[in-house]
């Protein structure tokens, strides 16, 4: 494979490196299906008993009903995502990963070597059709990796985008496949505490459905299935929500300082206020109830809200900034 980084700009070709392997009891090993039971075997199991059968014979055991299809699941570039839906899957006690993962990266970190090697995932084996193909991949990069991808897709495949921008229609087209589904993940996925939004194709079925969502789970919570119009509106809000709180957490330490905190104070103070309330939040609470609770008539929080939710306040600024976001996601579609 050439012309691509999962994440940075297209570099150089993959190398065709395979981790060595844990190994345990054919017997003991799952039976496939989209979200069975366990995949890694126990401490005590991993290195030990009989040795299994060749790779091919595992493979092909696997789905002997559809034999264009010879593995479960491939990720298609492991950076920040990508990565962090890979150690979700690895860490599962049950899902996906049972049926056996290949993850493409042509750059691996060494934490996801050892990863591979320990989830007894593959890393750039030889291209072959996959049930599930996940697409991490820039999307810059995208059209100059599509011909090197397309070893991974067969007819059957279910192919599943992340990346910003890139229409299903696009994506259908470019590997002829019709069960496509497109999601649209924020930074904090890659410590499973975000949340993901996506949309599928006509084709893809109920089962299909439900497998996407388990894979996508790693990454926090899951919305949808949604309208592919709403992807973009999606993006605005959660994909690019978090910079908006970052900024405010900015904001607030930068106030903290010109009213006479010192830096580190001030960030300690804004970073800890945003992280605790964020967890209020996490607990299913609404938000206005929150915001209602913190303040007394009369207060200090009464005075700085009347400035925040004036006509000139919080609420049309991101009215702003979110259609502006929504209009650049439709222009990187179109482009």
């Amino acid at each position: 494979m050439t012309g691509w980084r999962s994440s940075d700009t297209p570099s150089r070709c993959l190398t065709e490196a395979l981790p060595r392997r844990a190994r345990w009891p054919p017997s003991s090993r799952p039976a496939w299906t989209p979200l069975n039971n366990s995949f890694l075997p126990s401490i005590s199991q991993r290195g030990r008993g009989s040795p299994l059968r060749r790779r091919s014979q595992r493979f092909s055991s696997r789905r002997p009903e559809k034999p264009e299809v010879s593995s479960s699941l491939v990720l298609i570039g492991a950076g920040r995502m990508g990565g962090a839906m890979a150690r979700g899957w690895a860490a599962q006690p049950s899902g996906p990963a049972s049926g056996g993962v290949s993850i493409v990266e042509p750059a691996p970190s060494d934490g996801l070597i050892e990863m591979v090697r320990l989830a007894r995932f593959q890393l750039n084996p030889k291209p072959q059709p996959s049930a599930f193909v996940v697409l991490a991949v820039k999307p810059q990069g995208f059209s100059a990796a599509c011909a090197d991808i397309a070893g991974w897709v067969g007819p059957d495949s279910v192919v599943i985008s992340i990346m910003a921008g890139v229409p299903m229609e696009r994506i259908a087209t470019a590997f002829g496949v019709s069960r496509v589904a497109r999601a649209m993940p924020n930074t904090p996925g890659a410590i499973g505490k975000g949340v993901t939004g996506y949309c599928r194709s006509e084709a893809v079925s109920s089962e299909n459905q439900a497998s996407i969502e388990g894979l996508l789970s790693p990454l926090g919570e899951v919305v949808g299935p949604l309208d592919e119009a709403l992807i973009d509106v999606v993006t605005a809000i959660s994909g690019s929500g978090p910079a908006y709180v970052f900024l405010l957490a900015e904001a607030l330490a930068a106030a903290g300082v010109r009213n006479g905190l010192d830096a580190d104070t001030a960030r300690i103070l804004a970073r800890a206020t945003v992280a605790g309330a964020g967890a209020l939040l996490e607990r299913g609470d609404d938000p206005a109830a929150l915001r209602r609770a913190v303040t007394s008539p009369g207060g200090t929080t009464a005075a700085a809200l009347s400035v925040l939710m004036g006509s000139e306040g919080l609420d049309p600024l991101l009215d702003k900034a979110v259609s502006a976001a929504i209009v650049r996601s439709r222009e990187l579609a179109a482009s």
